[in-house]
């Protein structure tokens, strides 16, 4: 299946088109295609549908192989196993100040990833109230390299949560963080506009500059290793495909 030019014409476009894995084109994707304007259909479709079908394992593995860089934070995990990708939206605050995250609820735009930095994780700055706020109001997912809390809620909601850590007990509305800004998370840099991708594995954050160059990578990846499973489910062994052979 591909997008034919009627697609592109029709008014009422189908946002929720996918095309096959192999008719994907990424040729003039950037990273603005992630949201749809109005103008960029083809390209938002096509993107869309790579993103429904690769992997954080797959991402950082095409990553890898343009910067010799994984991309991934190790210690931030996905706390209800859930996907999700987009723009990044820096915040960083102390543990004891969850009036940061309200902040950052309101400056963040539609279809964005919050994205925190906490200076420890004994305090949790996110939790059941925030995700809900958050969700509400058009954001995609939260990420905290610090703790959240409300796992009875959270484990359930359909609101992706990446953290480091949780605990039952939050800190104060201070509001005394910075929004927006770089930030050095476990030796990475992660800037405002940045792409995101998390899930069940883990996260990756891939340079906004880098985004096209990882994207089309990422699809060569996703197709050679469809390959890979088809060789797998006629016969071979692992070993015979990556060429190794028994001395």
């Amino acid at each position: 299946m591909s997008i034919s030019p009627s697609d592109v014409l029709n008014k009422n476009k189908n946002l929720n088109k996918r095309v096959d894995v192999n008719d994907i084109k990424l040729d003039d994707v950037t990273i603005e295609d992630l949201k749809f304007n109005g103008k960029n259909y083809s390209q938002y479709i096509n993107l869309q549908s790579l993103l429904d079908n690769i992997t954080a394992c797959q991402i950082s593995d095409a990553y890898n192989g343009i910067s010799r860089r994984s991309g991934v934070i190790q210690s931030i995990k996905p706390i209800n196993n859930q996907k999700v990708w987009g723009t990044i939206f820096t915040a960083e605050t102390v543990s004891d100040d969850w009036g940061t995250s309200a902040l950052a609820i309101d400056a963040a735009g539609e279809g964005d990833i919050l994205f925190f930095k906490v200076d420890d994780d004994d305090k949790a700055i996110w939790g059941e109230l925030a995700s809900t706020c958050a969700r509400d109001n058009g954001i995609k997912a939260t990420v905290i390299y610090g703790s959240a809390r409300d796992l009875d809620a959270l484990l359930y909601m359909d609101y992706p949560i990446f953290a480091s850590n949780f605990c039952p007990n939050a800190g104060s509305a201070l509001g005394l963080g910075t929004l927006n800004e770089p930030i050095d998370v476990e030796g990475t840099t992660v800037n405002p506009g940045d792409f995101f991708f998390g899930d069940e594995s883990g996260i990756v954050v891939i340079p906004k500059e880098l985004f096209t160059k990882t994207m089309i990578a990422s699809l060569g990846v996703k197709i050679k290793e469809s390959h890979i499973i088809k060789d797998i489910s006629n016969g071979k062994t692992l070993a015979e495909i990556v060429g190794f052979t028994k001395k």
